[in-house]
């Protein structure tokens, strides 16, 4: 132990270096722990190395280079950062385990910054298991990590900003049989133009602006859309070889050599459960959000919940998110008084609902369809213990009320993801099969390990202490 860090901020995407920047430049003796290899997150993946290739940051766009300088404050400030470290527990009282290198640490403070982002949403369709089915957001990984593009004809099946976005930087980076399957419904846009009044205030206008930019690039370049795509089913044997679906009255198929998926982002809810922290059931987004103060304060004092892990609302919304943590923080560390607080405060929320006003109008406009969220029986829901929806209706007509029972059924959430790609399908199924509303059923109980640790691992720890 190192000994009582004022703050332990864990990720260190937009949300997180915002944070433990302004944390560390109050005085806030600050520690950033992060999985990956440099500090970015997903959204600003390898920001620092490609700043140096012209041609790829010119291919991720100005909003991608703009994670650089978010960076770059993290980098001068007097925040302790350790990359390539994975955090496996955390536990109420502010003690953060990590793993580095095969060593353990454990590590305590007095306030915690869980900044640990989005996920993308699972899309349970047949077929989805695969080889050649991929998600948006993994093929861009690849893209900023080694930039790496997709070869031969390339499908991109969904609905939301992110499939738009890949689609273009696709283009750009030189691919030249794509196809989109667009699955947002069409009945979506009458009640989400109720929005739209308020999507073109604040920065409403550029984000729409960016969407309208980009369906034009589209179409500038001949990319084949289908719009109102239901009942997807990826084909082949081996691997995936095809996709058919419907659109309108057609059922069609085409052939393909890669298919990604995409249905928007949620919450990664993974950290806050297993410390207990209360959550609640968001229509609107269609998951389950940790329920916050103002601040991003916690049911649980001293936890604060940065960014996408709070509610998806973008890079940019995310590090106001992280503001509003640090100046909680400074405040309740008395390195800040009530008056520059309230100063501070002000500027940050101004900001922070400006980037909000367009989210209302995108969270209706991109709903997924009832067929992501409790697919059909013969589609495998949990992928570690290839168990299918059909199996966890089969339970419930049996008694089984809840997810943690499913558990004990089904062993469904027990697998090497820990729950992560069959929770918000099994919580669904489970809610739809008993009438209840997904908030009464609930969602996995989440323990640690929350990462794979070794018990060579746990006992150098115990030999050590």
């Amino acid at each position: 132990m190192n000994g009582l860090w004022d703050a332990i901020v864990i990720g260190a995407g937009p949300a997180g270096m915002t944070a433990a920047t302004a944390l560390s430049e109050g005085g806030a003796r600050t520690l950033v722990v992060d999985e990956q290899p440099a500090p970015g997150g997903q959204i600003y993946r390898a920001v620092e190395r490609n700043m140096d290739n012209a041609s790829l940051s010119a291919l991720l766009g100005p909003d991608y280079a703009d994670g650089a300088a978010l960076v770059t404050r993290l980098r001068a400030s007097a925040a302790e950062l350790r990359f390539s470290t994975s955090v496996w527990r955390v536990d109420a009282d502010g003690t953060v385990w990590t793993k580095a290198d095969g060593k353990i640490e454990r590590l305590r403070a007095r306030n915690l910054v869980i900044a640990s982002g989005a996920i993308e949403r699972p899309i349970p369709v047949p077929g989805w298991t695969l080889p050649g089915v991929m998600t948006v957001g993994a093929l861009q990984i690849m893209l900023k990590d080694a930039g790496l593009r997709p070869c031969g004809r390339l499908v991109l099946a969904g609905c939301g900003p992110l499939l738009y976005l890949f689609a273009v930087q696709c283009l750009e980076a030189g691919v030249s049989d794509l196809v989109l399957l667009d699955t947002a419904e069409r009945a979506n846009l009458i009640p989400a133009l109720r929005h739209l009044p308020k999507a073109v205030s604040g920065h409403g206008p550029g984000y729409l602006r960016k969407g309208f930019g980009l369906m034009t690039a589209l179409r500038r370049h001949g990319v084949k859309i289908y719009r109102g795509v239901s009942n997807l089913r990826i084909e082949g044997t081996e691997r995936a070889a095809a996709a058919s679906f419907r659109t309108g009255a057609r059922t069609l198929r085409i052939d393909l050599d890669l298919v990604a998926l995409h249905e928007g982002v949620i919450p990664n809810q993974q950290i806050a459960r297993s410390l207990g922290c209360a959550h609640r059931w968001d229509e609107e987004q269609r998951c389950f959000l940790p329920i916050l103060d103002p601040m991003r304060e916690s049911s649980i004092a001293g936890i604060f919940i940065a960014g996408d892990g709070g509610g998806i609302v973008g890079a940019v919304a995310s590090a106001h998110t992280g503001a509003f943590c640090a100046l909680a923080i400074l405040k309740r560390l008395g390195k800040i008084t009530e008056t520059e607080f309230a100063d501070r405060k002000a500027v940050a929320q101004q900001a922070f609902d400006a980037h909000l006003t367009v989210r209302p109008f995108l969270d209706r406009l991109y709903r997924p369809r009832d067929e992501v969220l409790v697919p059909a029986n013969e589609v495998v829901v949990c992928r570690c213990e290839a168990i299918r929806a059909g199996a966890i209706r089969d339970i419930v007509q049996r008694g089984c009320l809840g997810p943690n029972q499913a558990k004990a059924f089904l062993r469904c959430g027990m697998g090497p993801c820990q729950g992560r790609m069959c929770g918000p399908t099994v919580s669904a199924i489970v809610a739809r099969e008993t009438g209840q509303t997904p908030g009464a059923t609930g969602y996995y109980r989440i323990r640690p390990p929350l990462k794979p640790v070794s018990i060579g691992e746990l006992a150098s720890q115990y030999e050590e202490d």
